[in-house]
């Protein structure tokens, strides 16, 4: 369990530290932005890794018994979360309605698994997560993150929305290989 707390914890920390500007310039100023980026890449896939690993490892501990129809909450609330993934990461128009789809993405995705796995583990790994990605949205929106603008042709979200549906139907068939858990039961 140790393992998945300090990876939450440092996957957590670098991302919250832009949502600090002071903090963030003062680190970049006394490394230089390029060594700035470079060990903030590290450390969030060290966390990553961390936290995957940790979770993978981490003693089954029940703290209650979610009801079976929360699994159907995880499966209807993955597909857009992972649409929202790809659309942080390609061109289309959803950022025209957020500026923060990866943040929304990890919202879904953090508070389903919370309804759907009543145990220590995920409650350690999926409560910070969700925390996180709440108070993201309202720095940004604080340090005046805007919707896109532009509106772009209608092929750009049938790209976003058919590699959503590709990356489900991975996870769905890898789920259990990654991460010791059958998604669909």
């Amino acid at each position: 369990m140790i393992v998945l707390f300090i990876g939450v914890s440092l996957f957590v920390a670098i991302h919250l530290l832009p949502s600090f500007p002071s903090i963030r310039n003062s680190v970049v100023d006394s490394l230089g932005e390029g060594k700035y980026k470079g060990l903030y890449s590290l450390m969030a896939l060290a966390g990553l890794i961390l936290m995957i690993y940790g979770k993978a490892e981490a003693d089954f501990v029940p703290i209650w018994t979610p009801p079976m129809w929360t699994r159907y909450i995880v499966w209807v609330t993955m597909l857009p979360a992972l649409i929202l993934v790809v659309a942080a990461n390609m061109p289309g128009n959803i950022k025209r309605f957020t500026p923060h789809p990866m943040m929304w993405s990890v919202l879904l995705w953090s508070l389903a698994h919370l309804m759907a796995n009543g145990d220590q583990a995920s409650i350690v790994l999926f409560a910070p997560l969700c925390a996180f990605s709440i108070i993201h949205i309202f720095t940004a929106n604080a340090r005046g993150a805007k919707v896109q603008t532009e509106v772009l042709v209608a092929s750009t979200d049938v790209k976003v929305l058919a590699i959503g549906l590709a990356t489900y139907a991975i996870f769905a068939v890898a789920h259990p290989y990654l991460f010791k858990v059958v998604a669909f039961y």
